[in-house]
């Protein structure tokens, strides 16, 4: 039972998490008006990367603010980080490979190469995604879900994050059943990724690498290199198998990250 003291420091704790996220969204859209600023092809990785660095930044007066370090929410760059982003990279293409083949195992769509996308898009996609990964990452799994865990444990911050990154997807534009089916739950695999790892380069490789291999299939709103071909009336059918697919291929990471994270705590707790 939490004690007299400590009710109050949740509360504070939650406060300061919110008033994070409400930075977190002016800061994203007063960037967007910057967009009109760059060359048409180079405005989304230009506005990634200074939400990003917004972003550290304001991570960083947080931290100050609660007397912690960058380290204990898992934004402070070391040697791994570069290894361990590839890694999560790896890991969101083999997501990407593992979610296609079973829509593709459910049979009625193929995909063919796309003549009318060149490789120098894939290029700009692929900084594009990451910086965006990065800007989210920071703004969701870093200090949010970090101080969260703290005092609320590992799944109330889990859930909390996902709800506000849902809405965000939201009011972006994203259905209902996109958010909360799509963006909902991947929050908990890039967050458990972040628990478990207790840092943000693999959730940011992952979360870069999903998004940038579902662009590839062209199932981002600019078509990719290839482009799926459906068999005439099973539109409604594949729709509904990417998104069993994908809830089954998310639904194993979360697992695989959470016995991850598990194991790690009782290594920990045994020295």
């Amino acid at each position: 039972m939490p004690t007299m003291r400590s009710s109050p420091e949740k509360w504070s704790t939650l406060g300061r998490v919110l008033l994070f996220f409400i930075v977190c969204a002016i800061l994203l859209i007063a960037a967007g008006p910057l967009t009109s600023k760059f060359p048409r092809n180079l405005a989304q990785p230009a506005i990634g990367a200074l939400t990003s660095l917004a972003t550290f930044a304001l991570t960083f007066l947080f931290v100050r603010w609660d007397r912690i370090s960058l380290k204990e929410v898992g934004a402070a760059p070391n040697r791994h980080s570069i290894t361990r982003l590839f890694a999560g990279i790896v890991i969101g293409l083999l997501l990407v490979t593992l979610q296609t083949s079973l829509v593709m195992l459910s049979g009625h769509v193929h995909w063919v190469r796309n003549q009318q996308a060149g490789f120098a898009p894939a290029g700009i996609a692929l900084l594009a995604y990451l910086t965006l990964a990065c800007r989210e990452e920071l703004a969701f799994r870093g200090y949010p879900l970090r101080r969260l865990e703290h005092r609320f444990g590992a799944w109330t911050a889990q859930l909390f994050v996902a709800l506000i990154f849902a809405l965000e997807h939201r009011a972006g534009g994203y259905s209902w059943s996109n958010a909360f089916l799509g963006v909902f739950v991947g929050s908990l695999l890039f967050g458990m990724a972040a628990l478990a790892t207790r840092g943000l380069a693999v959730p940011i490789g992952i979360h870069a690498a999903w998004n940038y291999g579902q662009w590839l299939l062209s199932e981002k709103e600019m078509p990719g290199l290839w482009q799926p071909v459906v068999d005439a009336g099973f539109q409604s059918y594949i729709d509904h198998a990417g998104t069993v697919s994908y809830l089954i291929v998310f639904g194993l990471a979360i697992l695989v990250f959470w016995y991850a994270k598990r194991r790690t705590i009782r290594a920990t707790s045994s020295l």
